[in-house]
């Protein structure tokens, strides 16, 4: 049996040349424990001590020492621009989707419901495949996921009672 080399460590945007790269979605660099194989075809285990969001730029460090690149896939994407993008921007905001934020457009994950709703708010879309990498959630916290910020947000308040509609 061969025993697959192991990273356990998050190296933010580091200095010098990667051994390998590995090529993940923007769901797929959400993760804590996986077998992953680099684009150069090394194989290892990601043993992280808890789920974390990975960032193109970030890399993953071996036991020893080897660090491997992490790259955002392309996927598709909805390219949203108008006359009021900070409009827009709020409205998929309020929706909590993870969004891109960039001088001229917007991008986010593909989804019908989100869509019908830019078009109704005189958006212009266009399909397009891109690396994505949406802004960070709140509170440098990486994602968020809904409301349950729990107790780790320095005892911040969120009334749950609020309409995500208007």
């Amino acid at each position: 049996m061969t025993v697959l080399p192991v990273a356990r460590a998050v190296r933010e945007h580091p200095t010098g040349p990667a051994d390998d790269t590995v090529t993940l979605s923007y769901d797929g660099r959400f993760l804590r424990r996986k077998r992953l194989v680099g684009d150069g075809g090394l194989t290892f285990l990601l043993d992280l001590s808890k789920t974390t969001s990975l960032n193109a730029g970030d890399a993953l460090m071996l036991a020893d020492g080897r660090l491997i690149a992490v790259c955002a896939a392309r996927e598709p994407l909805l390219e949203v621009t108008g006359p009021d993008l900070p409009r827009l921007a709020w409205h998929i905001g309020n929706r909590h989707t993870p969004c891109q934020i960039e001088s001229g457009r917007l991008l986010i994950q593909r989804d019908h419901v989100i869509r019908d709703m830019l078009q109704l708010i005189g958006a212009t879309l266009r399909e397009v495949d891109e690396p994505f990498t949406p802004e960070g959630g709140a509170y440098g916290l990486g994602r968020t996921h809904g409301h349950d910020h729990g107790a780790s947000h320095g005892g911040h308040d969120h009334d749950q009672s609020h309409d995500h509609a208007h």
